[in-house]
């Protein structure tokens, strides 16, 4: 009974925290807030997370860890060894379907840590970007490693813009797309994750494997 309170406890804080966090702020969400919304105390957030930082990368952990196994999961599952024409087509379905179909499970929650996301990156806190980008490290390199292998005109630098601009789309997709449905008129349906799916992979792929830009030397320009 004990264990169960302690789990339900810190699982109550990190909903809470979610919440707070994305509609006020990492900075401004303080810890007495999070624990009243939470119906706990700050006892509690010192046992299960040590700090209020300990908190944040848990906040953070909670979602991004097991999206990010699962992709690698994906990306292991991918037959790129034996010349198949769909290489890059695998490793981007290996990258976007995980985060789409948790969009199609849980909406709302996605949504509300979709704000998050986009705080963590625009808040003036260089320990907050840097956790979350290390939440991200391990998978992103191996994507990398898959892209060189299948796409070995890109210089690093290309692939690297490239990678950028696909999870750039990837990510205004899922936090933009009722701009897309409202513009359609209902023809498009971002919040369908096959569909939205179907075409980012077909669009990527084509700018993935465009040929190497010429690139002019800065110089003397």
């Amino acid at each position: 009974m004990a264990e169960t309170e302690h789990i339900d406890t810190r699982e109550s804080l990190l909903d809470a925290a979610e919440s707070l966090f994305s509609e006020h702020g990492i900075q401004a969400a303080s810890l007495r807030a999070i624990t009243q919304q939470a119906g706990a105390n700050l006892a509690a957030v010192n046992y299960h997370f040590g700090s209020k930082d300990g908190l944040v990368r848990a906040v953070f952990s909670r979602r991004l860890k097991p999206l990010n196994e699962e992709r690698i999961r994906l990306l292991e599952a991918c037959d790129l060894e034996n010349g198949r024409e769909d290489g890059v087509e695998q490793v981007l379905n290996a990258f976007l379907a995980p985060l789409l179909r948790a969009v199609r499970a849980t909406p709302e929650g996605t949504r509300e840590f979709g704000r998050l996301m986009g705080r963590a990156f625009s808040e003036p806190n260089e320990d907050v970007r840097k956790m979350v980008s290390e939440e991200f490290a391990e998978a992103i390199r191996r994507f990398l490693d898959a892209l060189a292998r299948l796409l070995p005109s890109l210089s690093e630098q290309e692939l690297l813009w490239r990678f950028h601009f696909a999870a750039g789309a990837m990510a205004h997709t899922v936090s933009c797309g009722y701009l897309l449905e409202k513009l359609s008129a209902g023809l498009c349906h971002a919040s369908n994750g096959d569909e939205a799916l179907e075409y980012l992979v077909s669009f990527l792929a084509a700018g993935l494997r465009a040929p190497a830009q010429q690139r002019r030397s800065s110089q003397g320009e």
